[in-house]
């Protein structure tokens, strides 16, 4: 895959798909955007495509999908979905990753309004990218210390520094998890003491903060992720 971008392909398939800890993608996304891959590789982060329904996905509640469609459209500028993740497609051939009713056999109809799908979600995602610049870069990110390893949090800034997006995801499906997150309100621009407000793009919810230490609690049912935008006072 290196040789094919220094070759000149412009944008380039990942390893994300298999990335599922915090620690495995925060080394990862580090390599693709801190090291000397940043100067010629541009990754696509995909949670699924035709030939791969990952382990992780076999059966899973509409949390999991959303949890990667975010870790995949915020950690990289060019994200995708295979057809159907919209309706939380997860039923594979036991033992392999790989969809029991494989479109690569098949022709498919689907209803796209069956219950259950988060469709309205994935599109509040895509909303967020087209508004803030933030995300619409590639190698702007920095990783921001929380005190449990089932969450991860990031934040990325445009060229200008007038548009800040915070991330903060709980990786877990299936538990609420909490913690404080410490932000390094320095390099994001924020003085100390004085107040800010994080405003969720994709629940319209608005918080507001003074401090570097912040609490946060996310249930997979209801809110598994936050997807704020910084506005500073």
């Amino acid at each position: 895959m290196q040789t094919l971008a220094k070759a000149g392909f412009t944008q380039s398939y990942t390893y994300f798909t298999w990335r599922e800890s915090r620690a495995e993608l925060i080394d990862y996304v580090t390599e693709l955007t801190k090291g000397e891959m940043r100067d010629y590789y541009r990754a696509n982060f995909w949670p699924n495509t035709p030939d791969i329904l990952p382990f992780h996905l076999h059966d899973a509640p509409p949390s999991a999908f959303k949890i990667r469609a975010v870790l995949a459209a915020t950690l990289s500028s060019s994200w995708g979905i295979y057809s159907g993740y919209e309706l939380c497609e997860n039923k594979a051939l036991h033992g392999r990753e790989e969809y029991l009713d494989s479109e690569k056999y098949q022709l498919k109809t689907r209803n796209w309004d069956k219950a259950g799908n988060i469709k309205p979600f994935i599109s509040r995602v895509n909303k967020a990218r087209q508004n803030n610049t933030a995300l619409q870069s590639y190698a702007n990110i920095e990783f921001i210390p929380c005190d449990n390893d089932r969450m991860i949090a990031f934040y990325k800034w445009s060229d200008d520094r007038s548009n800040l997006i915070l991330v903060v995801i709980n990786l877990d499906p299936h538990l609420k998890n909490e913690s404080n997150i410490h932000l390094p309100l320095e390099a994001m621009g924020i003085d100390h003491g004085s107040a800010f407000t994080v405003r969720d793009l994709i629940y319209e919810e608005a918080y507001t903060w003074r401090e570097s230490t912040n609490f946060v609690a996310l249930d997979p049912r209801t809110k598994p992720v936050h997807l704020f935008c910084v506005e500073k006072s």
